[in-house]
């Protein structure tokens, strides 16, 4: 056991602080406020956007739109569990070393066989690179292109491929599908501007270096894994070896291996099963004292209820069979001072649901109730749904 212990109450104190949750920690900095839990998440493009308004001290979406596709200062990529993600560039780099580099070997390989199945080509390394080249020198004449200009433009892309042939699950795709997330996997394009609104997950594309000056490929796999797990450490320590492995999708050997290299410190943590292991940063142990109250209307997929396997600390498990589906998605949440408490849903009219799973006290409920005036005002005509919709959503929805 380590000499330092943390209590669930400090726990909670540094998630409301080093996750902007706070009123006093929120900025309007969103570079910032993603930096602040390392990455946001970006399987549901909603998420990104109300994860950022619910950290900003003067919500606006304008303001998210104007980080991710006009000063660029944060990017959208796959990384970590193959997920998207939205980061800065310089984590962008570290998560891209760390984890997307091992997905471009099996991708590769598959891609290949495909090909080669299909009968489009014996030679799938030169196709694909051929087709690379392709893509690449359109992008960089366009800036921008949607799928179907990039297809226009380089026609092996409009190529349908079977998969799983011959089989009672077989489906058809065209090649732009695999050729694009190969791209990506390599972290040579970037998915830029959505096609729609800000709600919309289809995206244009880009060139990675015409998108962010010097791309975000060439750093050290190993530096870049010990950094990437300082930051974690920083943003949602403490937490265990599983946890950690967990949040990066790596094996059990690249976590151990990351977390020694990182330098982490054993620390002592409470637990729903007692005082247990745990890892914090070297340069992090000092003692977080009690937050002001506060309130959140986090969104599905939102990293801070995301941010760890253990999630017992936060989530008592009566509301957890509410707000979170079997894979372990979580749907919007109602956060006050770092207990989910409920869940909240977008009705047609655009008012917010809110769905009380505990006792609050009626201050907090009324808290609760005002922070979901501004987000409507904020969402405005705008109406969404959510890709992982807690299973409370139906019941509330209908209320």
């Amino acid at each position: 056991m380590g000499t330092r212990r943390i209590t669930v109450g400090e726990r909670r104190a540094r998630l409301a602080r080093r996750h902007r949750l706070v009123p006093s920690a929120r900025t309007d900095d969103v570079p910032a406020i993603a930096d602040s839990v390392v990455a946001l998440h970006s399987s549901d493009p909603v998420s990104v956007f109300l994860s950022a308004l619910a950290r900003m001290r003067h919500p606006s979406i304008a303001a998210v739109e104007s980080a991710l596709y006009e000063a660029r200062s944060v990017i959208r990529f796959h990384a970590m569990r193959r997920t998207l993600w939205v980061a800065t560039p310089s984590v962008a780099r570290m998560a891209h070393a760390s984890s997307t580099t091992k997905l471009v070997g099996p991708e590769h390989r598959r891609f290949v066989k495909l090909l080669a199945v299909n009968g489009i080509s014996d030679d799938g390394d030169d196709w694909i690179a051929s087709a690379k080249e392709q893509i690449l020198a359109a992008l960089h004449r366009a800036g921008e292109a949607s799928t179907r200009e990039l297809g226009e433009a380089v026609p092996v892309l409009r190529q349908p491929i079977e998969l799983a042939p011959g089989t009672s699950y077989a489906a058809t795709q065209h090649a732009h599908v695999r050729v694009m997330l190969h791209l990506g996997f390599e972290g040579v394009v970037v998915r830029s501007r959505p096609m729609g609104s800000w709600v919309n997950g289809q995206y244009r594309w880009a060139a990675m270096d015409d998108w962010v000056p010097g791309g975000i490929v060439g750093m050290d796999p190993r530096e870049a894994s010990a950094e990437l797990v300082r930051r974690w450490l920083h943003s949602f320590g403490p937490g265990t070896t599983a946890d950690v492995q967990w949040w990066t999708g790596w094996t059990l050997r690249d976590t151990r291996r990351a977390l020694d290299d990182a330098g982490a410190v054993v620390v002592t943590m409470e637990s729903a099963d007692g005082d247990i292991d745990a890892w914090l940063a070297s340069d992090d142990l000092d003692t977080v004292r009690r937050s002001p109250t506060w309130v959140a209307l986090l969104p599905g997929l939102d990293p801070t209820t995301m941010g760890w396997k253990d999630r017992t600390w936060y989530l008592d498990a009566e509301i957890a069979s509410h707000v979170v589906d079997r894979n372990g998605n979580a749907g919007p949440t109602i956060w006050v001072e770092g207990r989910v408490v409920g869940s909240w849903a977008q009705r047609k009219d655009g008012t917010i649901a809110l769905g009380w799973l505990t006792d609050v006290p009626p201050a907090r409920r009324a808290q609760v109730e005002a922070t979901a005036r501004v987000l409507e005002h904020e969402l405005g005509d705008t109406r969404f749904t959510t890709r992982f919709p807690a299973p409370i959503q139906a019941e509330l929805l209908s209320s």
